[in-house]
């Protein structure tokens, strides 16, 4: 019985303190434009995109991503675990395209997937405003 009542203590401060890091996050930190490095590995290239997040509301976020005025789509957010994550749809005449990423560090860490040309993008970007 003891056991069980500590066991019981236990997960309910744990559950508590995940709950109250998920609350602590400030998601405002992506508002603005980045700069995504397409191509992270090769620093002599000028493979980037720009990604610009105007709005964060309610586990949501608005903007452009790519190039501007290609309108970022089923954009959430999720901060569960105490860290930004955000995930996207987008698209142009190439096709659709699925991004996800992390933030940490003032950078966003992700993953491009495009669909209908057979990639998968990995890259890193920094805030230019």
């Amino acid at each position: 019985m003891k056991t069980t009542v500590v066991a019981i203590i236990f997960f309910s401060l744990m559950n508590s303190a995940f709950s109250q890091k998920a609350m602590d996050v400030n998601t405002n930190v992506l508002l603005g434009e980045w700069k995504l490095d397409m191509s992270p590995q090769d620093k002599s290239d000028t493979n980037f995109a720009i990604m610009r997040i105007t709005s964060v509301d309610n586990k949501e976020m608005k903007g452009t991503f790519y190039r501007k005025g290609v309108a970022l789509k089923n954009g959430k957010i999720n901060t569960q675990l105490g860290i930004i994550y955000g995930a996207l749809t987008s698209g142009d005449n190439s096709g659709q395209y699925n991004t996800a990423f992390y933030f940490e560090n003032g950078k966003l860490y992700g993953t491009t997937h495009a669909l209908n040309r057979g990639f998968l993008s990995v890259w890193v970007a920094e805030k230019v405003e």
